[in-house]
C-alpha cells in the first residue's frame, strides 16, 4: 500500500534533483537548500497544495488544549 500518491513521489524526486544542483530555495526566506529532509517536506508540501495525497508532514502537531491556570481564590 503505496503512502503517497505518484505525483506526490514525483514532486519529491524533483526538489531532491533541484537541491542537489543547488537550484532548491526556502520559502520566504530564499536560502539555498541544503539539508535532504527539508527538500522531502518542500516536495510534500508543493503536492498538498496541489491536492495530492500526502500525510501531514511530522512536527507540525501541536497541543490545542488551553492551559489550566491557577486562579487565586478571593476572600
Amino acid at each position: 500500500m503505496a503512502k503517497y500518491s505518484k505525483a506526490a513521489q514525483k514532486s519529491v524526486g524533483s526538489a531532491m534533483r533541484r537541491m542537489k544542483e543547488g537550484k532548491l530555495e526556502s520559502g520566504r526566506s530564499g536560502k539555498k537548500v541544503n539539508n535532504p529532509k527539508q527538500a522531502i517536506a518542500i516536495g510534500l508540501s508543493e503536492e498538498k497544495k496541489k491536492g495530492a495525497k500526502a500525510p501531514p508532514l511530522p512536527g507540525g502537531k501541536t497541543n490545542k488544549k488551553p492551559l489550566k491556570r491557577k486562579g487565586r481564590v478571593n476572600k
